[in-house]
């Protein structure tokens, strides 16, 4: 058990009530349309990705949020680390929507993945963190990486400011792929 970070798939993302997000998606639909921006939608041909993205969201978040206060402003911290739904659209705000998830409580948090990558991509530089060592893509591969050993045989030939707190690098590569990952297939990432 514990909590993930996922895609969604087209047929959660159009599926209304407790087994998806089609509440959220038309929430969201009708809100953009009334910021003058093009509706987001998600589709099933063209967007699923092979697999799908999912990682255990599990170390502590200390040194993460600490490295974030250290690199960012709070309003990017806020950015970064508030929101509910992440979509492959470039928002120039977040977007609360008066609509609740089963994670999400009363209201969902949309954010825009080029906005989270961007902030992802500053603190991986600020820590030197080896993204072309990283997996991305296949399922729990990010989060067995750093739990499993991979992560530790990497800082004894990589070493550097990542390796010294590897909760909080998990973290960075997290919101990185996650972000990357969610660009990349079209899709909306949230947490399950």
């Amino acid at each position: 058990m514990g909590v993930y970070l996922v895609s969604v798939t087209a047929q959660d993302w159009s599926q209304p009530g407790e087994d998806g997000y089609g509440d959220v998606a038309a929430a969201l639909k009708t809100e953009l349309v009334r910021r003058g921006l093009p509706p987001y939608e998600l589709r099933q041909a063209a967007r699923e990705a092979p697999g799908w993205f999912e990682e255990k969201v599990s170390p502590s978040m200390d040194g993460f949020v600490a490295l974030c206060g250290t690199h960012l402003t709070e309003a990017d911290s806020s950015a970064l680390l508030d929101w509910t739904v992440l979509i492959p659209l470039p928002l120039e705000e977040e977007i609360v929507l008066p609509v609740g998830t089963a994670y999400s409580g009363e209201e969902t948090v949309v954010a825009g993945a080029p906005q989270v990558l961007a902030l992802a991509e500053r603190l991986a530089d600020a820590v030197e963190l080896p993204v072309d060592a990283i997996p991305a893509g296949e399922n729990l591969a990010l989060s067995l990486w750093f739990l499993e050993g991979g992560a530790e045989r990497t800082a004894r030939t990589r070493p550097g400011p990542w390796s010294q707190d590897r909760d909080a690098a998990f973290y960075v590569a997290l919101y990185l792929r996650a972000a990357q990952y969610s660009l990349h297939h079209g899709c909306p990432m949230t947490y399950s």
